[in-house]
C-alpha cells in the first residue's frame, strides 16, 4: 500500500477522532453520581404557534425604521395583539395593525394635541370622531381603537393578499400613503415576540 495513502488515512481518522471528541464534548465516566448532575436550562428561540411566514408574506417594502419602545409603547403593543385575538384575526392583522399605530402615533396614545393636532385625530391609529371612528373616551381606548381599525381591515377585500401599507393605507386613508411599510419588520418582530406572552 502506498505510504502516503496510508499517512493520510490514519491523519484523517485521528482528525475525525479529535474532532469528535472537540464536539461532543469530554466523555464522562460511567459510575458519575447521578445525584450530581445539574439540571440544564432549556431556552427556546422561537415561541410556538407564531408562523414567521405569516407575519410579512411580502418581505419589506423599502428602507425600514425603528423606535425603542419604552412600557407604556409595549403595553400598547399587547393591547393591539389582545384585541386582533379577541376580533379572531390572526398574526399579519396584528403586523398590519402595529406598523399602523408605529406611523400614526409612535405606539403613544395620543390626546388632541392643540394646534400641532391633524384635525381631531386622537389615539394609537389618529382616529377622528368626526369621521365616525367613535367618541374621544372611545378612539383612545386601546382595545376599540384596534377592534375599530380591525374592523375595517376585515371590510378590505383581499387585505391579506396586499402589501401592508396598501392594507393600511385603505383603512385609514392617509395623506402619506406609503409611510406604513417603513414599519413592517419591527411591527412583525413585535408581533412574534408577543404573540403568545
Amino acid at each position: 500500500m502506498n505510504t502516503t495513502i496510508l499517512r493520510k488515512s490514519v491523519l484523517g481518522i485521528a482528525g475525525l477522532a479529535f474532532a469528535g471528541g472537540v464536539f461532543a464534548g469530554p466523555v464522562t465516566e460511567a459510575h458519575a453520581n447521578p445525584v450530581d448532575a445539574k439540571p440544564v436550562a432549556v431556552v427556546q428561540a422561537d415561541k410556538p404557534g407564531v408562523d414567521k411566514g405569516k407575519l410579512m408574506p411580502h418581505g419589506v417594502q423599502g428602507k425600514q425604521s425603528h423606535i425603542t419602545l419604552d412600557d407604556e409603547q409595549t403595553k400598547n403593543v399587547k393591547a393591539i395583539i389582545a384585541a386582533t385575538k379577541k376580533s379572531g384575526m390572526d398574526e399579519r392583522a396584528a403586523v398590519v395593525a402595529i406598523a399602523t399605530a408605529l406611523q400614526e402615533s409612535k405606539l403613544e396614545n395620543l390626546g388632541h394635541l392643540g394646534a400641532r393636532n391633524d384635525h381631531d385625530s386622537q389615539g394609537l391609529f389618529q382616529q377622528r370622531p368626526s369621521s365616525g371612528w367613535g367618541t374621544v373616551e372611545q378612539i383612545t381606548d386601546p382595545e376599540y381603537s384596534t377592534m375599530a381599525f380591525l374592523k375595517g381591515l376585515k371590510q378590505v377585500d383581499g387585505w391579506k393578499d396586499m402589501p401592508l401599507t396598501e392594507a393600511a393605507q385603505t383603512v385609514q386613508v392617509s395623506a402619506y400613503p406609503n409611510h406604513y411599510a417603513q414599519w413592517e419588520q419591527q411591527a412583525a418582530d413585535l408581533v412574534a415576540e408577543h404573540w403568545n406572552s
